[in-house]
């Protein structure tokens, strides 16, 4: 037979596919129909925007990301984001939401250009750790309405709930029963061979059986919107809403970023290599536009979906896009029948994924880490249940910095260095409160010497006095690669005051990114060049050759 015959190209081309990447696609593709829709809901706009960023955003997520697994979808902390955002429903709202989803995906692609993947680091666990529970209380009790059938009108989710809990008298019992089962039956048919397949088959048959008993009356979703069979078409963003969607895209952006952050730390390639998270940070931006453009929510880096897709065996890019083609295929058949899934159901859906994004462990950890760790988790966790969670984001980092800055700042310690007599090592003492006159002090600063703490570290130096004349204060830097304008005025300053005095300063293990600091600010003109010393490669000669200096401006010629 012929090496080019069609039997055996195709054989090829199908030993060349991996069944376990057809499986997991197969799987993931199937969740996340019923998953999209709920995405979707939970955002507050049309549930086929949901659905819609499920597809584009897989299939351009398997595409493009550096991660060959990471699935690229709706999240529940972005999609709560989405609903604090104004003017996403209503007339204009295909255009509002374009706009939002391609901004979050050039806020994203920027990141990823300018090749910042590695500043995720710098988001501090604490304002993870509150977020993510914030959310998964705010996913829980954001369904309570279409778990009971009671539309609460309080001013925000929490509020609400609790004026549903109040109002038991008024739910709908049908749609309660329906949102019951469903979650039983989730997590009784996850036990089973069905797996992850399992939550398909609660929504289906609890779908079911609330069309065939008569008078029930449970809401569908076909109430809210015309499930078509077939995919959307293209829009343009609405460049009249710009400004106004700047800061929730930024917020979308970065809750995006982080999570995929997240995945790609923790997932290796099937190389073995780990992802380039700047790479993926591209990946998810062009998602985003691609979502954007054909009328789907803002996505990211999926954590539930891409374990979904391990678990189920997936271990390369074709399960993501297999998935993609599941949906697509889902949608042309099944598009009429996706408008009879009970709203309720879809409820017990969300609120099984919000139970499981909680994080108790991780809370306990950092409320256990100390003050300032329990203040930012707790501070973030509030905002984000009290206030737009957009700005509960921002709110929440600038808060963790600003209490870093004080708790660093606040930790930098000087201490003398005086030679042991015996050894000649040096033992670490306190500072002398007071400069005496004729004395030399050799002092170490440990900690970061930026702007918040040169107040604390001029406070620990000795205090030049009448009786200081003939005293140097030698100052050792080594380690130290940047001090800052704010550090070196104060420096300036204490040279003065000691100078006032008839006494001295010198700088020893000076780097050289600090030398250039100290000569482009004039500063070491004014502290004397020759009482500045540079770091030598071997430890203490500069320190030695700073001695000398300060010996020499006490009159002592020789050295020890």
């Amino acid at each position: 037979m012929n090496d080019r015959s069609p039997a055996r190209r195709w054989r090829a081309a199908r030993a060349a596919v991996p069944a376990h990447d057809l499986r997991a696609g197969l799987v993931l593709g199937l969740v996340s129909v019923p998953d999209g829709l709920a995405a979707g809901l939970l955002a507050g706009l049309n549930p086929l925007a949901g659905l819609y960023g499920y597809l584009f955003g897989t299939l351009a997520g398997a595409l493009v990301t550096s991660s060959a697994i990471m699935s690229v979808q709706g999240t529940g902390a972005m999609a709560v984001i989405i609903s604090d955002v104004p003017g996403l429903t209503g007339p204009g709202a295909a255009g509002a939401l374009a706009t939002l989803a391609v901004l979050t995906g050039l806020v994203m692609l920027a990141a990823g250009l300018a090749r910042l993947g590695t500043l995720v680091r710098y988001v501090p666990n604490a304002v993870l750790t509150g977020f993510v529970n914030a959310v998964a209380l705010n996913i829980v009790i954001g369904q309570l309405a279409g778990a009971t059938g009671y539309a609460s009108a309080a001013s925000n989710r929490l509020f609400r709930a609790v004026d549903t809990l109040a109002n038991v008298a008024s739910f709908h019992w049908p749609t309660v029963v329906v949102a019951v089962a469903t979650l039983v039956m989730i997590v009784g048919f996850e036990r089973t061979r069905l797996g992850a397949l399992g939550l398909v088959v609660a929504i289906v048959v609890a779908s079911g059986a609330a069309a065939l008993v008569p008078g029930l009356a449970v809401p569908v979703l076909a109430d809210l919107a015309e499930v078509p069979r077939s995919l959307p078409l293209p829009v343009l963003p609405s460049l009249a809403q710009l400004v106004e969607l700047l800061i929730p895209a930024a917020s979308l952006a970065f809750v995006g970023l982080v999570q995929g952050a997240a995945i790609s730390q923790s997932l290796p390639n099937p190389d073995g290599t780990y992802p380039d998270p700047s790479r993926d940070f591209s990946g998810q931006g062009v998602a985003n536009i691609v979502s954007g453009l054909f009328r789907g929510m803002p996505v990211g880096g999926s954590m539930s979906a891409t374990s979904l897709v391990v678990a189920a065996g997936g271990r390369g890019r074709v399960a993501n896009l297999t998935a993609a083609v599941v949906m697509t295929v889902t949608i042309l058949a099944l598009g009429g029948v996706a408008g009879h899934i009970a709203m309720p159901a879809l409820a017990a859906l969300l609120m099984v994924i919000g139970l499981r994004t909680f994080k108790l462990d991780q809370a306990v950890m950092v409320w256990r880490t100390g003050p300032t760790q329990a203040v930012v988790m707790s501070v973030t966790f509030l905002l984000t249940l009290l206030v737009p969670m957009q700005y509960a984001v921002l709110a929440g980092v600038g808060i963790s910095v600003i209490l870093f800055v004080a708790h660093q700042s606040n930790r930098v310690r000087v201490v003398r260095w005086e030679l042991d007599a015996h050894s000649h090592l040096p033992v670490e003492t306190e500072p002398p409160a007071e400069l005496a006159g004729g004395d030399i002090v050799v002092l170490t600063p440990y900690g970061s010497l930026f702007f918040a703490s040169a107040g604390v570290v001029v406070a620990q130096l000795p205090a030049p006095t009448d009786a200081s004349a003939g005293g140097v204060v030698v100052l050792r830097l080594r380690g130290k690669e940047d001090l800052g304008s704010t550090f070196i005025r104060a420096m300036l300053r204490y040279h003065d005051n000691l100078a006032a005095s008839g006494a001295h300063l010198v700088l020893t293990g000076v780097s050289a990114r600090v030398l250039d600091q100290l000569r482009n600010t004039g500063a070491l003109g004014h502290l004397g060049p020759d009482q500045v010393f540079a770091a030598a490669p071997r430890l203490g000669e500069s320190l030695q050759a700073g001695l000398r200096r300060a010996r020499e401006l006490q009159g002592e010629e020789s050295p020890r």
